[in-house]
């Protein structure tokens, strides 16, 4: 199961006393550096103007600037405290800025783990309301994720926060990802071919007006730019799940080439150096392996990957392989990253596996990838 909180104008509600408190005494900054942040903050003032009138200017004593480098980062640390309480009930979450999500097994017949879930929302929604945060009942999301076979026995699950019932949801946005109750990434898939496909319409109308390379800045602002999106969720699906972005990428790179419409794609796609869309997932599933691998990630996904140790000495046993846990055949979990990754590693040349260095690996994976794909 999984609980997408919802909170009300999170940045602008910052309370700058709690958060000068915070910052000195949790994490132990101060002398010059909280001078500098109380300075950051302090001394700010608003206003509105509506038909060339302006209101008195107000001093700002709550939030922080949005679109600033430091205002995600100042929230985080002002939530902070949140993770102790969620932790203090046993339950799995993950913060991104004013995004909070909390993870629960459950099973269906059992009532405990949804009384446990719900006493710890009343906490958080509590702690929230303490430190002036207010958490949006109506527009927090549930969605039980499973097998579709097993659908029926989660289907009464609902969660009750201070009076309000939350329901399950068949879809959910976070991050800017669309999951759904299967994880198969259908609707996502269809939200991104929607809208790379008006904005390549849009491209296309002027393609005549523009030179190669401006409009190749186009569609990668664009459309590359949502293809490559968190697609490393992408990576082990069906190519006939992948096929509407891949006509995506085929009808971008034809509008950028003036290439016809029945050409053959593939040497259309080589001479632009486009990997097709399910490389360019593995792709980026192999190198945050790398990142991993060589301290550059966080640790709940150095967690999820183990070294290949054989129950005898090998000489595979010194080439930096992974260990790839059974999963069953045609199964989600052969698209859970645990698999993938290691599956996708040590499939990889082992010079490429030992590059020294981010940028090596990625020049040596891409060449890799390229003959694979075009040769």
């Amino acid at each position: 199961m999984l609980i997408l909180l919802d909170l009300s104008a999170a940045f602008d509600t910052v309370d700058h006393r709690i958060l000068m408190d915070r910052l000195e005494n949790r994490f132990g900054i101060s002398g010059v550096a909280l001078s500098w942040l109380k300075s950051y903050l302090s001394d700010r003032t608003q206003c509105v103007s509506c038909n060339n009138t302006i209101s008195a200017f107000s001093d700002v004593k709550y939030g922080v600037p949005q679109g600033s480098v430091l205002g995600p980062l100042l929230f985080s640390l002002y939530i902070s405290p949140l993770g102790q309480i969620i932790r203090s009930h046993g339950i799995n979450f993950h913060c991104y800025a004013d995004d909070t999500q909390l993870y629960v097994p459950i099973k269906a017949d059992n009532a405990s783990q949804i009384r446990e879930l719900e006493i710890c929302l009343s906490s958080v929604k509590s702690w929230m309301s303490q430190n002036f945060l207010l958490l949006n009942s109506d527009k927090t999301e549930m969605l039980v994720i499973g097998p579709a076979r097993y659908r029926h026995q989660f289907d009464h699950v609902t969660i009750s926060l201070d009076s309000c019932v939350i329901p399950q949801s068949t879809t959910a946005k976070n991050l800017g990802v669309t999951l759904d109750r299967t994880l198969s990434f259908d609707q996502h898939i269809k939200d991104i071919t929607k809208t790379a496909f008006f904005h390549l319409r849009n491209i296309a109308r002027i393609r005549s007006f523009l030179s190669m390379a401006d409009a190749e800045i186009l569609v990668h602002a664009f459309v590359s730019s949502r293809l490559d999106y968190c697609n490393v969720l992408l990576s082990g699906l069906p190519r006939t799940s992948t096929k509407s972005l891949q006509m995506v990428q085929n009808a971008a790179a034809r509008m950028l080439t003036k290439s016809r419409r029945f050409d053959h794609i593939t040497p259309v796609l080589a001479s632009l150096h486009w990997l097709p869309i399910h490389v360019r997932s593995d792709f980026k599933v192999l190198l945050m392996t790398y990142r991993i691998l060589n301290g550059l990630a966080p640790s709940y996904l150095s967690d999820l990957l183990n070294p290949y140790i054989p129950s005898r000495a090998l000489r595979s046993q010194s080439a930096g392989l992974l260990s790839v846990p059974r999963v069953k055949k045609k199964s989600a979990g052969c698209r859970a990253f645990s698999y993938r990754a290691p599956f996708l590693w040590n499939n990889l040349p082992s010079d490429i596996r030992q590059a020294d260095s981010v940028e090596a690996f990625k020049s040596k994976l891409k060449t890799h990838l390229y003959a694979l794909t075009f040769n």
